[in-house]
């Protein structure tokens, strides 16, 4: 006899594994222990070098078969990858004393000139090498510092740096996705790389579409831009061809970053559909377009931030329960594999947020990385090879002022790198961190706005330094407002002039060799190998996570930060120290900027553009969201549905059909 009760349409999900398996718990603590030996390992090998040289010195001066047999025994006792690093020191040096670098990068010969000639016509050296006259000082330089481009990675991720292509990414979205597309061409006139980044509004940022109920309207296009359909997202890059190896796109998109990627793939698969059936005047085959779509695949360039880690610690805008989140994370890697997309990185694992929150250099530092640790050893438990996901993982921190941030990049990728060598025996190239610098939202202020631009050069300056992969520099007036064509050129000029015409930084690796440098290396370092000791005693990341240790630590930084601006004692120029008196009086008003707002008309016209879209697929809609659900609930990959559902889905309507079978977003309390 059939049920009387009525049936909710909601089928329970898949069993979940676990994020982090049992046995793999204690892996930050893992992490830090290998850190430690390596560089116990390196001192002790260095000691070994030194006793070796000596006798060898000794030998040459003074015949005796005891010398001689002591440094038989010095030499055997030093190990071979020592040995081996001290014989190539003197290829090393003459590979940079010359004219030219030659070096590989996936099997493509580079060849770029190794000295630039100043006003003065002395030659520059890009790379400078140290020539210590210690076997013992060469090893520890090699083992812990090394050219750019080599193991550690502690001066840098590549051995130099594109002249044809600066890190310069700007980060742009305001109104519907034809006035942002606007923005994006005004900021890439001229350029021969376009490095685009994307900044949503909070509508889509909580995976809603567009709506005139009061709680939305007034956000659509706010701070960000509006995209709710695949239409949307090919309006807001027409212009750019996403395949193209100059092209990159970085999204700013979280907890619903599985859904915006998959209209951002299918953008890319059907630009390329297009210019063939404009080249062929035809619509290309199956056979062609399953080729078309593999091939732009494999090239396409940029990442998503998708780091639903970091929302729960310090920025807020999770929509989907943890567990179900981190299951597409996982999904979207995989489907990474399967389909050779070897150029998109899956996740930015994200440290700025939390700076912005209020952390400080070192927690910033230690919690990001801690967040990669867990998504490593999340896919491995997935049965990802790590060499197959690790190079798809990038990582993005804010510079602020304070000086741990002149090593931050050092100090991460020397980290990651010894414990991708030494834990995770993965490759070369998955042990090369890559990551973005913003420059400090927090440190621009209101008052004495036309500051903040020198605030930021500093910012700038200090991550052009420490070999950024990419860099946004803020505007200064995004204190108050979306920054206008006029601050965001300025924004942009800043780092051109660091770039281009700030001599010293025509050098690759300034920083190697300074005291003040390799002390806050070793100081930054250690502090985090604590904090990541401190995680591993709450049960790893989301042990500390449901106690919300990440979120009070950033809330007691951050309020020690504000105690310490307000009673004067950190200095703020034009806020609590040189104070204009002009500014001080009750009467006095800022001088007025232009405010970018998203007009009534803009924010209508998004809505529109839905209901038309949902109107002209009302009938493919709810099979392909009925499919993207049973993916869902029967385990299987939900970020290939997603490539089918966005085709015919809108945003909100894929968020909704999601909650069904994969819960909302519930803080731990």
């Amino acid at each position: 006899q059939p049920s009387s009760i009525t049936d909710p349409e909601r089928r329970s999900s898949a069993a979940q594994q676990r994020v982090v398996p049992p046995r793999r718990i204690h892996y930050l603590g893992e992490i830090a222990q290998t850190v430690r030996d390596y560089k116990s390992w390196t001192d002790s090998q260095a000691s070994k070098a030194d006793h070796l040289q000596h006798l060898m010195a000794a030998a040459a001066c003074v015949d005796g078969e005891a010398i001689q047999a002591a440094a038989a025994q010095a030499r055997t006792d030093l190990d071979p990858a020592a040995r081996e690093a001290l014989q190539g020191w003197e290829a090393l040096q003459e590979q940079y004393a010359a004219e030219e670098l030659v070096y590989t990068v996936r099997g493509r010969e580079i060849r770029q000139p190794m000295y630039v000639e100043s006003l003065s016509h002395l030659q520059i050296p890009r790379v400078s090498i140290p020539d210590p006259s210690s076997d013992g000082d060469k090893l520890r330089w090699l083992m812990k510092e090394n050219v750019p481009g080599a193991f550690p990675f502690t001066a840098g991720t590549f051995p130099l740096k594109r002249k044809s292509e600066e890190p310069k990414r700007m980060f742009a979205g305001e109104g519907g996705p034809a006035k942002t597309n606007a923005r994006f061409h005004f900021l890439c006139e001229g350029e021969p790389v376009h490095r685009l980044s994307t900044a949503f509004d909070s509508v889509t940022l909580y995976g809603e579409d567009p709506d005139e109920r009061p709680d939305i309207f007034g956000k659509v296009g706010e701070s960000g831009v509006s995209i709710a359909t695949l239409d949307d997202m090919k309006v807001l890059y027409s212009g750019f061809d996403l395949c193209a190896p100059t092209t990159s796109v970085s999204m700013t998109i979280n907890g619903p970053a599985p859904i915006l990627l998959a209209m951002f793939m299918n953008t890319a698969i059907d630009q390329q559909i297009d210019k063939f059936t404009e080249q062929h005047g035809r619509a290309p085959s199956d056979e062609e377009a399953a080729g078309i779509r593999s091939e732009a695949l494999r090239v396409v360039r940029g990442t998503v931030q998708a780091d639903i880690l970091k929302e729960d610690q310090a920025q807020n805008t999770c929509i989907f329960s943890l567990e179900f989140a981190l299951k597409m994370m996982g999904d979207i890697q995989q489907w990474f594999i399967d389909n050779q997309v070897r150029n998109y990185y899956s996740v930015s694992v994200s440290g700025y947020h939390i700076a912005e929150a209020g952390a400080n250099p070192i927690s910033q530092l230690a919690f990001t990385l801690a967040n990669g640790f867990t998504l490593v050893e999340y896919y491995r438990a997935r049965g990802m090879d790590i060499n197959a996901f690790a190079p798809n993982l990038s990582f993005f921190f804010s510079n602020g002022m304070d000086a741990e941030y002149s090593v931050i990049g050092r100090v991460a990728r020397r980290i990651w790198a010894i414990a991708m060598a030494r834990l995770y025996n993965a490759d070369g190239r998955s042990q090369r961190l890559k990551y973005h610098i913003q420059t400090s939202g927090r440190s621009l202020h209101a008052r004495e706005i036309q500051f903040n631009d020198i605030r930021t050069t500093l910012q700038a300056l200090l991550a052009i330094q420490d070999q950024c992969n990419s860099l946004h520099t803020n505007a200064y007036d995004e204190a108050v407002t979306t920054p206008t064509e006029d601050s965001v050129r300025r924004a942009m000029a800043i780092q051109k002039i660091v770039n281009q015409e700030f001599g010293l930084l025509q050098n690759e690796n300034a920083l190697q060799g300074s005291h003040l440098i390799d002390t806050l290396t070793e100081l930054v370092e250690e502090a985090v190998l604590e904090e990541f000791e401190r995680i591993d005693q709450r049960g790893g990341v989301l042990g500390a996570m449901e106690t919300q240790y990440q979120r009070g630590k950033i809330q007691e930084e951050s309020l020690h930060y504000e105690h310490q601006k307000h009673s004067g004692a950190l200095p703020i120029v034009g806020i609590n120290t040189f104070i204009d008196p002009a500014t001080v009086d009750e009467d006095w008003e800022p001088p007025e900027i232009e405010l970018r707002r998203a007009s009534p008309a803009e924010k209508h016209d998004q809505i529109d553009r839905l209901r038309d879209f949902q109107k002209r697929h009302e009938a493919e809609a709810p099979q392909a969201l009925a499919q993207l659900k049973r993916v869902a609930t029967e385990g299987g990959n939900i970020f290939g549905a997603l490539m089918d559902a966005v085709r015919v889905a809108s945003l909100g309507q894929i968020t909704q059909a999601l909650y069904a079978v994969g819960g909302e977003y519930r803080r731990n309390l």
